[in-house]
């Protein structure tokens, strides 16, 4: 079974999530990573989907979803044609024996501090997946007292965009006074 990332744009209206959630969940996929948030055309999101899968069932997923009137585009984002990132927030045990320790994990990963209490601090990493494994075999020595971390963003290298030429307008919803 290989990982495959997925950027699926979308309609930003409620019960697309579930949709796109149960057509993996009905097949027996599990996901093994989700983002959604908005994009630079209002109206529509993109999500970000990592699914370890087959190709076969995959191409039939992405039929599939393709057939659900709120999805405008599926693309299936290449490793080495792409930026991927996770967000990953830490609190760790610092007291102050080991507080340099684990400040010098924060320097060599490039992470930053976000919050300071006497007996702990909150670490940001942000990278790919394997950095983020990383850190936290590091910083796991010292106590990990809270960790939660984001899903996985990926966009692609270059200029091109996947929403360039192939959006369908999207009425977006108006008041009047």
């Amino acid at each position: 079974m290989s990982k495959h990332t997925l950027s699926v744009l979308v309609e930003n209206k409620p019960g697309v999530l579930a949709r796109i959630a149960g057509l993996f969940s009905r097949r027996g996929f599990n996901i093994d990573s989700l983002a959604v948030g908005p994009t630079e055309h209002p109206g529509i999101s993109r999500m970000t989907i990592v699914v370890g899968v087959e190709d076969l069932p995959l191409e039939q997923v992405t039929k599939q979803l393709n057939k659900l009137v709120e999805v405008i585009k599926i693309v299936e984002m290449d490793p080495a044609q792409s930026v991927s990132r996770e967000l990953l927030l830490v609190k760790v045990k610092a007291d102050a024996d080991s507080r340099g320790k684990v400040l010098d994990a924060v320097q060599l990963f490039k992470a930053r501090v976000v919050d300071v209490a006497p007996d702990a601090v909150t670490i940001e990493v942000t990278g790919n997946t394997d950095k983020l494994a990383d850190f936290l075999r590091v910083i796991e020595p010292f106590g990990i007292r809270e960790l939660v971390q984001s899903g996985m963003v990926t966009i692609g290298r270059g200029p091109r965009s996947i929403s360039e030429r192939s959006l369908r307008p999207v009425p977006v919803a108006t008041t009047s006074a």
